[in-house]
């Protein structure tokens, strides 16, 4: 495997990281309003209040390695999807705010405003996420010289908003299983009703994307062809989602997770093997489109960015371990985690 190579899997496995990491948290988020009690929204906060600052990280990093090991990639994605990505930001910055913010005050209409600012932000982001990865597979316009414009009514077509509203199913499933694993009592067979309710939207839009995908993208499977493996990656997806359910209706709640984390992940798997090796595909002609190989930093600076990476993400995977495995258990009403007092 060459450098090129080498950091478009990296890259991969930073956004897969993200999308399993985030992605819980979010759909908590996504789920928030329906809990009533105050107490109820306090529990579902303190499920995620330990780890979603440090689940976001892996999104910088996905960014800032992008930025040095695809420059081209990097600069006519983001100024494209400039508009997006800006609203994205904007969520991702309102909701860390409201988490922070809505315990400030006793007030129940400050309470209120915070808890849908939450709400909001963390529906918000996926939807925008998933709109995003609906353009990137359509294609963007770039031209020759590299660059690209795209008005942000043409990035709201009709594949871009499906692949959002799945990405919002997906993850408030995935958060949905997270709270089963951390709440208890009456929330929690709430949260197991959310469940159910989820996984349902999630199983259609599910399908809906994959037809629509296979009849609007063709070259979307074009890689399996001389990549056989890749059809186990498929099975693997397939199989996982729908255990999801099963595993809930046994109340194997771990194993509900695992299966809804491996069903994250092997999306963004599938998602990187319709690009390869394109980094950004024109929609004009694919000749024009900004690959791995034309697209990249030179040898060197893949060379010391994989070695910082290799000394690096040790640290990292252990970090993250250690808070997970340090703030494991189930969160009781009353109860703080992480110095919080939501």
């Amino acid at each position: 495997m060459d450098l090129q190579a080498l950091w478009f899997v990296l890259l991969g496995v930073l956004l897969a990281g993200y999308a399993v990491l985030d992605g819980f948290d979010l759909g908590v988020g996504t789920l928030y309003l329906l809990a009533r009690r105050d107490e109820q929204r306090r529990v579902m906060l303190n499920a995620i209040g330990p780890v979603w600052d440090g689940n976001e990280v892996w999104l910088v990093t996905f960014g800032g390695a992008l930025f040095a090991a695809f420059p081209r990639a990097y600069a006519t994605a983001f100024s494209v999807l400039y508009t997006p990505l800006m609203l994205l930001i904007l969520a991702l910055i309102f909701r860390a705010v409201a988490i922070e913010f809505r315990s400030r005050r006793p007030s129940r209409a400050w309470r209120n405003t915070w808890d849908f600012a939450f709400f909001l932000a963390s529906a918000l982001s996926p939807v925008l996420f998933g709109a995003a990865v609906g353009n990137v597979m359509m294609g963007l316009p770039v031209r020759a010289d590299g660059e690209a414009q795209v008005a942000l009514s043409g990035l709201l077509s009709p594949y871009a908003l499906l692949v959002g509203a799945f990405a919002l199913s997906l993850f408030a499933l995935h958060g949905a299983v997270w709270l089963l694993i951390k709440t208890e009592g009456e929330l929690h067979e709430e949260v197991r009703r959310w469940a159910w309710s989820a996984a349902g939207v999630f199983s259609v839009l599910y399908l809906l994307t994959t037809i629509f995908t296979l009849v609007a993208i063709p070259r979307a499977t074009a890689n399996f062809a001389h990549l056989p493996w890749a059809w186990g990656v498929v099975v693997l997806n397939v199989v996982a989602a729908g255990n999801v359910p099963r595993a809930v209706y046994q109340r194997r709640y771990f194993q509900a997770f695992a299966s809804s984390a491996v069903t994250v992940a092997g999306l963004v798997v599938l998602f990187g093997l319709a690009q390869w090796p394109n980094l950004v595909t024109s929609s004009l002609d694919p000749a024009l489109s900004i690959t791995i190989r034309n697209g990249s930093s030179t040898a060197p600076t893949l060379r010391n960015m994989a070695i910082i990476a290799a000394m690096g993400m040790p640290f990292v995977l252990g970090y993250t371990g250690l808070i997970y495995w340090v703030f494991r258990g189930k969160i009781r009403e009353g109860e703080h985690r992480g110095g919080h007092g939501y």
